[in-house]
């Protein structure tokens, strides 16, 4: 199944239209998003929670790891760097957090606030190799980037 951005960045914005709470925008996005393909058999918000710390947000899946410090794992890297993390293989991928056991692929986006502060990472696993691609992650940090303008 090959996702529709336009169609879901319109719906997100149209559920998410004059929400400023992070919490609440991070559960719409969540949920729509992990609706969205077959491939997406984790998704969810770590938010950073403390200096260096990202804590578990609003997700759709089994469960996630509760802590990931920013020094560790694809989320870390994301948070620390402030870079998109497109992982094809995480076993490849050297400190990768074994959250789920049936992870094979990852793309974990870093979430930026209207004062451009990283509050989050939107991480997304998927159960197939090799599952996201630079179409995936662009259309994605777009569609954070229109939401979290006003938090």
């Amino acid at each position: 199944m090959t996702v529709d951005y336009d169609a879901l960045k319109k719906s997100i914005a149209a559920l998410a239209e004059g929400e400023t709470d992070a919490v609440a925008l991070m559960a719409t996005v969540t949920c729509e998003v992990h609706h969205a393909d077959d491939r997406f058999d984790w998704t969810g918000f770590y938010r950073v929670t403390e200096p260096e710390l990202l804590k578990i947000g609003p997700y759709q899946g089994g469960h996630g790891c509760l802590v990931i410090p920013f020094s560790r794992g694809v989320c870390g890297a994301a948070a620390r760097t402030g870079e998109v993390q497109l992982v094809p293989d995480v076993e490849a991928f050297e400190g990768h957090i074994a959250c789920a056991s049936s992870t094979r692929s990852e793309l974990v986006l870093p979430v930026r606030n209207a004062a451009n502060d990283i509050i989050a990472v939107f991480d997304i696993d998927s159960d197939q190799p090799d599952a996201f691609n630079r179409r995936d992650a662009i259309a994605l940090a777009d569609i954070l980037k229109s939401v979290f303008v006003h938090v």
